[in-house]
């Protein structure tokens, strides 16, 4: 699959649901087999640069979520 053998590198263009889907799919990839070692390893370290996205993702979701509550909770309370 020639997404999965892109340079780690580019996935901070992707959005979280790109990056989980890719993520899914390189693990499945993982889990049957690369036919060689360096594929195997490429397809780690694009699961290890996917699931970073993915995590940065999720924790500007929670900032943003936090940001809102304050800014509630402080809005109410005047």
């Amino acid at each position: 699959m020639t997404e999965s053998s892109a340079a780690p590198a580019d996935v901070s263009s992707l959005s979280f649901e790109q990056a989980r889907d890719e993520l899914v799919r390189v693990v499945g990839e993982l889990e049957q087999g690369a036919p060689t070692l360096e594929q195997s390893l490429a397809l780690w370290e694009r699961g290890e640069a996917l699931a970073q996205r993915c995590e940065e993702w999720l924790l500007g979701a929670k900032r943003r979520l936090d940001a809102a509550r304050t800014q509630g909770a402080g809005g109410s309370a005047s």
